[in-house]
């Protein structure tokens, strides 16, 4: 029998008080549960995106057919990312995207599932070929002044397929401010949730040496 369906189960039961002693029959509805081990524990990983942008889905079909007809590991990872939150997609600055694009090749396509942002201690910006899912206004004005690219994900499917001569970078996680005050028990350096930095706010026992302990 199937797992998790109602079974009707018929069977006799001997009634000694009737005045003819036969058998009545009885139909008993009896369900079976499903015994599995890992019956409540959610499998958590996003199968789409949460996002109702029309623009974004169309990217999750074109890269959900690349991912399934090509070999190629890059459209799996791309089609990843576009499932996750924002939380998920931090931005990359330009410096962050000149430093890394100097080491490695400049003729590559350098590729970020998120946003591309300006840095203005950046002050000379390198020819680049950057596609990604945004761009803010002073980052695209600096990429196509320096005589570089801003391309979205579908000229880069276009450009390669298989995600060929690419390098794909990605932001800080857990460079936000909430990241900071996380973590449980002494000594984890995080920061502590405090009305206001000033002389009169928690500044005594546990944020001074001079007053028991510092952490």
């Amino acid at each position: 029998f199937l797992r998790g369906t109602w079974l009707r189960v018929a069977f006799g039961v001997y009634l000694p008080k009737c005045k003819e002693h036969s058998f009545s029959r009885l139909t008993v509805e009896i369900y079976t549960g499903i015994d599995l081990n890992a019956h409540h524990v959610r499998n958590t990983h996003r199968k789409a995106p949460k996002s109702d942008n029309v623009y974004l889905k169309l990217l999750v079909k074109l890269y959900r057919f690349l991912a399934r007809r090509t070999e190629s590991a890059f459209n799996k990872v791309v089609l990843r990312r576009l499932f996750m939150s924002r939380i998920n997609r931090p931005p990359v600055s330009l410096s962050r995207i000149a430093a890394q694009g100097s080491e490695k090749s400049d003729s590559k396509i350098v590729v970020v599932i998120g946003t591309v942002t300006d840095d203005a201690r950046l002050l000379e910006v390198p020819k680049l070929s950057i596609a990604a899912l945004r761009f803010t206004a002073t980052a695209r004005a600096r990429i196509t002044a320096a005589g570089g690219e801003a391309l979205t994900l579908d000229q880069l499917a276009l450009r390669s397929p298989t995600g060929s001569n690419t390098l794909l970078l990605r932001g800080p996680k857990n460079s936000r401010e909430a990241v900071k005050h996380f973590g449980f028990g002494p000594h984890k350096h995080k920061k502590p949730y405090v009305e206001s930095k000033g002389r009169k706010f928690e500044k005594a026992r546990g944020r001074r040496r001079s007053r028991g302990f510092k952490v």
